[in-house]
This record gives C-alpha cells, sequence and structure tokens, in this order.
C-alpha cells in the first residue's frame, strides 16, 4: 500500500473516530444543530476556518494563480476582507436573534409561514450551489490517491459527509473542521517553507521567474477576468455574500453569546487570511517549478496545482519524498472537503427539518428525538443529491464554483437577511421578492455566462453578483413597498431591533 493512501487513511480513521465520540454525545436537537452552543471563541475561530477555507481555497486558488496569474490572485485576496462585513454587520445580531437557521431569523421577525418557506429555498439552493464544487474536488483528489474512478471517488465522499453528519452532527463537523483547520495551515507551512527555500526564501523570485516563463502579462489582471467588470463582481460577492452563506451564518449559533461570536470571527480573519495570502506564493511556485503543462495535464481546471507542488518539491515523481509529501497535502485537502461537505449538509439538513418539518409543516410541535431523527434522514437524502451534482462538475475549476454559489448567497440571501434586520417597512411579501429576485436572477446568469457555457456563452461576465445583487435588493424593496403594510410585524420590529443588538429577548 502507497504512503499516499496511508496517510488518507490515517486521517479517514482519526476523523472517524471524532464521530463516534460526537455521536454519543448528540442527545438533542441543540446537540445536533449547534453542539449545544458551548463551543469557545478559538474552538469556533478554527471551525471556521475549517469551514470557509474550502476546494477553493486549498486547490482551486492555487491552480487559478498557476494557470492565469494575477486574477487568481484576486479569487484568493477576497476572503481578507470578507469576514470584516460579517464581524461588523451580522455576527452580533444573527446570535442574538436566532437559534439554529437563517430561517429562525426570518421567522422571528416576520412570523409568516410563507416568509419562513423563501428562507428556506434560499439556504437550499444556495447550500446545493456550494456542494457541487467541494465534491468535484473532491472527486479529482480521492481518484489520484486511490487510483478509482472520478465517479466511485465522489461517491465515497457523499457516504463519508453522511456519517459524519447523521450519526454526529454539529458537534462532530466542529471537531472535524478544527483538525482538518490544523492540518490545513501545518501543511501550507511547510509546503511554503520548502517552495521559498528554492528561491534563498525572496518571494520576489518566484513572480520574476514566472514572469520570465510566461511572459509580462501573466503578472497583469485579464487572463482570466477579462471583463473589468468581472473583477467588481467578484468583489462584491465576496463581501456581501459570505454574509448569506447559511453554512457560515449556523456557526455563530453553537457558542453562548454574542460576544463570543465577534471573537471567533477575529480568530478566523487571522487564520484564514494567513493562508489565502499564501495560495497566491502557492499558484506562482506550482507554475515555476511543475509548469502549466503537467498541471494541465493532470487536471484541465487546474485543481491539482498545489498537490503536484508539494510532490515535485519532496522529490518528484516516484521518490519517496514526493510520494510523502502528495500523500500529505492530497490528504489534507480531502480533510478539508469532507469537513466543508459535512457543514453544508448539516445546514441543509437542520433548514429541511429545523424550518420546514418543525416550525413550516407542524407548526414547532415536534419533541427533539423526532426532529434530530428527521434531520438524519435528511442528512441522507442531501448526500445522496451532492453526488449526483459532483459528478455532473468534474473538469470544472472548482474556485469558480465557489464563488458562483457565494454569488448567489450575495443577491438573494443578503438582501432579504440585512433587510430583515434593520429595516421597519420590510415584510413577507419583500422576503418573498427578494429571495425570488436574486435567486432567478443569479443562477439564471451564472448558467448562460462563461463560467458553465464557456465560449459559447450568452453572457459576458464569469460573475454576474454586479447585475443580480441589486436585482436582489429591487426585489426585496418593491415586494416591501407593492404589499400592504403589516402594522403588527412594524410594531414588533423594534422588540425585534433591541433583541438583535442587545440579547435580550422582548417582554
Amino acid at each position: 500500500m502507497s504512503i499516499t493512501l496511508l496517510i488518507f487513511l490515517l486521517i479517514l480513521i482519526v476523523t472517524l473516530g471524532i464521530t463516534y465520540w460526537a455521536a454519543r454525545r448528540t442527545k438533542t436537537a441543540s446537540d445536533f444543530y449547534a453542539a449545544d452552543s458551548q463551543l469557545t471563541a478559538a474552538q469556533n475561530g478554527f471551525a471556521l476556518a475549517g469551514d470557509w477555507c474550502s476546494a477553493a481555497a486549498f486547490l482551486g486558488f492555487s491552480g487559478l494563480t498557476a494557470l492565469y496569474g494575477m486574477d487568481g490572485a484576486f479569487y484568493a485576496l477576497g476572503p481578507l476582507v470578507a469576514f470584516c462585513t460579517v464581524l461588523f454587520l451580522i455576527a452580533e445580531p444573527l446570535r442574538n436573534s436566532g437559534k439554529y437557521t437563517l430561517g429562525d431569523v426570518i421567522r422571528s421577525r416576520m412570523q409568516t409561514r410563507s416568509s419562513l418557506l423563501a428562507a428556506i429555498a434560499g439556504t437550499i439552493v444556495v447550500n446545493f450551489a456550494y456542494l457541487m464544487p467541494q465534491m468535484a474536488g473532491a472527486g479529482v483528489l480521492v481518484r489520484l490517491l486511490t487510483g478509482i474512478s472520478y465517479d466511485w471517488a465522489v461517491i465515497f465522499v457523499g457516504v463519508s459527509m453522511i456519517v459524519y453528519v447523521a450519526f454526529g452532527g454539529m458537534l462532530a463537523t466542529t471537531w472535524v473542521q478544527i483538525v482538518k483547520a490544523v492540518l490545513m495551515l501545518g501543511a501550507g507551512a511547510i509546503v511554503l517553507v520548502m517552495a521559498l527555500s528554492l528561491v534563498h526564501f525572496n518571494p520576489l523570485t518566484l513572480f520574476a521567474d514566472t514572469e520570465a516563463k510566461y511572459g509580462a502579462g501573466y503578472l497583469l489582471p485579464g487572463n482570466y477576468l477579462k471583463n473589468p467588470f468581472d473583477q467588481i463582481s467578484l468583489g462584491l460577492g465576496y463581501v456581501l455574500g459570505l454574509a448569506g452563506l447559511p453554512h457560515v451564518m449556523t456557526r455563530f449559533y453553537t457558542v453562548p453569546d454574542a460576544k463570543t461570536a465577534r471573537r471567533s470571527v477575529v480568530w478566523v480573519m487571522f487564520l484564514a487570511g494567513a493562508f489565502f495570502a499564501g495560495t497566491t506564493l502557492f499558484g506562482l511556485a506550482a507554475a515555476d517549478f511543475v509548469g502549466q503543462d503537467a498541471i494541465r495535464a493532470a487536471d484541465k481546471g487546474g485543481n491539482l496545482a498545489l498537490p503536484l507542488l508539494a510532490q515535485h518539491l519532496g522529490g518528484g515523481k516516484g521518490s519517496v519524498g514526493g510520494e510523502l509529501m502528495l500523500g500529505f497535502v492530497a490528504a489534507v485537502a480531502v480533510a478539508t472537503i469532507l469537513a466543508v461537505v459535512s457543514a453544508l449538509t448539516l445546514s441543509t439538513s437542520s433548514s429541511i427539518a429545523h424550518d420546514f418539518y418543525v416550525n413550516w409543516l407542524k407548526g414547532g410541535q415536534v419533541e427533539g428525538r423526532q426532529e434530530v431523527w428527521i434531520a438524519r434522514l435528511a442528512a441522507v437524502i442531501i448526500g445522496v443529491l451532492a453526488i449526483a451534482l459532483g459528478i455532473l462538475a468534474q473538469g470544472v475549476n472548482v474556485a469558480v464554483l465557489v464563488i458562483l454559489a457565494i454569488c448567489v448567497a450575495a443577491s438573494a440571501n443578503f438582501p432579504v437577511l440585512v433587510l430583515s434586520l434593520f429595516w421597519r417597512r420590510f415584510n413577507t411579501g419583500g422576503v418573498i421578492g427578494g429571495m425570488t429576485a436574486g435567486l432567478v436572477s443569479s443562477v439564471a446568469l451564472a448558467m448562460i455566462g462563461p463560467a458553465m457555457r464557456g465560449s459559447d456563452a450568452l453572457w459576458p461576465l464569469v460573475n454576474p453578483t454586479i447585475v443580480s445583487l441589486p436585482i436582489g435588493f429591487l426585489g426585496a424593496a418593491l415586494g416591501s413597498l407593492s404589499a400592504a403594510r403589516d402594522l403588527e410585524n412594524e410594531k414588533r420590529f423594534d422588540a425585534f431591533l433591541l433583541q438583535v443588538h442587545t440579547g435580550r429577548a422582548p417582554e
């Protein structure tokens, strides 16, 4: 058995052990959805880093930089500021107003079934859009590690995430994310030191070497994002989309209070920011030492640039050191993806079980154990659907697909969330209008754009946030203003506003 496969199996055994430990401690709905809200700021910060540093960060950003130069770096730099929106705008209100999900916030503000259904739709669409690239990246890596076909690799990952979520819930997902974050940061540091040692620890040498090898245009913008509006759209999607990602929102319910929620955001800004900054150097080093032709030959989307760089740094293909480094980095990348898909699966199953089944269908009249059972069943169904989506996404750069998912979150979930928290006149019509307009416009423009149709695109922008985000806000505003004024809802807003900013429940 190869060194690569042994390392992968070791990490898998550790994470399954965590799941077994967590399963024995997961009894109530609060345990399953929010780890009983007992995590510290550091624990939640590391888990958030594990949540946010997905396949796009570990594989896609490095691959985009290797193939397209500075345009890949633009993808990597966005997350450095994305959490500022979360820190200053929504972390505290979310913790104070919700219980487990985005639907809780909307239901608490509107107290109508139709608005809750709209929130459920937004959560499910965004999560599945985010799940697709994670499954695609996992399929590529597991195929590299084990030699099995891509389809069977995706099936293996889907079964693994079902086990993590269905048995361990949020507690297992959290500790898998913490372990993964530590491994990811450690692997990144090792690769970075080894790569820089080849250029005498002068990063500028990497820039100069790649420029000499691929031409001056390699370090200029426009190699991938050829339309300047794409760069603006990418920035908008990052800064506002992260605040609309349901699987990120749920992390703020795992801590005991709003102060801890804010502190956990500071933790993740430093942890994830350090890693994202390193992906640019990983991409440049891969282009310089491995070469773009070899990267494209391994995966046309560039998703294997970092594992191939690690193999080269360890001594090359066939050497013990090369196999050891490849195995370590690829196994950590698989752990990265498993942690993220577990969080996405948990968030989606929570929305289906808690929001749809318990609150929308049964009016909140469901016992805790039955609710957990429904959530576990939902996790199985979601896992099967995720496998199908992963198989369909083969060969597309995962970073591009992830950013499109963030675009959907920015266009649909963010307008509804921020207006629910801060606009008195906002009502059920606005929730439905904002969700519908944001979802339809972002998904439709993404499907006819270059990311999905390539040279046959009917729409010029890779990322449509610059258009779909205003459409989402416009739909929310028109939906609110065209509906009859809900005076009871506006009266409740004062109590709701007090709760989101102070944590004091309305009397």
